[in-house]
């Protein structure tokens, strides 16, 4: 299937590895320019060698508002504009509410929910102005069943699918879709860390009886960006493999 996208430039988030690298891999195998970021020049600098075409490499920590809004700034410089932005981070500290001192919450809502907002308000008002945009937002299945032991991310992320569902609604009209993708478990190189490297026991846990790959996730995180999903917007859809068992 044409996606449609040939042409397109998009603006992925923290994308050295893991699923960020899979949503701009996917992308670019689509035919759109793809600017991506992480905090290693490094790393960065290898993962955007490996995208099909021309990609971008940008230095810059998206854990904070200011480093966020910059790289959705800088990635729009540098590829003449931004189509499609992929907001993306990692996790803040686990703890419960006994644990989790009130200055802890701060800095977790700043990395996932105030740098998807400084995202947002940095690429968002040129799409518009185009009539045409796609929001992806990389949060969790957190949002859907919170996770014990990770009160600051279940609160951050309940926190920032409610923002990204009032931005749908706002700019629906514009041609600009909003939609946020929940993982469950993925083959990344973190979930192997987590599992000793083996992924039989997460897999175990899932009802398709297989743990998905990065490239399954990319694959949705693409669809949903392009000509062919431009009535889907408001949605946090589970990539799952079944694992979330409510009915909403």
């Amino acid at each position: 299937m044409d996606l449609g996208l040939t042409g397109r430039r998009a603006a992925v988030a923290a994308a050295s590895r893991g699923l960020g690298f899979a949503v701009a891999d996917a992308l670019a195998r689509e035919g759109v320019r793809v600017a991506v970021c992480g905090r290693d020049r490094g790393r960065i600098d290898d993962a955007a060698a490996r995208l099909v075409g021309d990609a971008v490499a940008l230095v810059a920590d998206v854990s904070d508002p200011a480093g966020a809004e910059g790289f959705a700034r800088e990635a729009a410089a540098a590829l003449g504009g931004v189509d499609i932005l992929v907001t993306n981070a990692g996790g803040p500290p686990p703890g419960t509410f006994a644990s989790t001192p009130l200055e802890a919450y701060g800095p977790a809502l700043d990395l996932n929910l105030l740098s998807v907002v400084a995202m947002c308000r940095a690429a968002v008002p040129a799409m518009r102005e185009r009539g045409f945009g796609r929001v992806v937002a990389i949060t969790s299945l957190a949002v859907r069943q919170p996770y014990a032991q990770l009160i600051l991310s279940n609160t951050a992320r309940a926190g920032v699918t409610g923002f990204l569902k009032t931005l749908a609604r706002e700019v629906a009209a514009d041609g600009v879709t909003v939609n946020s993708l929940q993982p469950g478990s993925h083959g990344t190189e973190r979930l192997k860390e987590l599992y000793g490297g083996s992924l039989d026991d997460a897999a175990a846990e899932v009802p398709a009886g297989f743990v998905g790959s990065p490239e399954d996730f990319g694959a949705v995180a693409a669809f949903l960006c392009s000509e062919h999903a431009r009535f889907i917007t408001g949605a946090a859809i589970p990539v799952d493999g079944g694992e979330y068992a409510g009915l909403l």
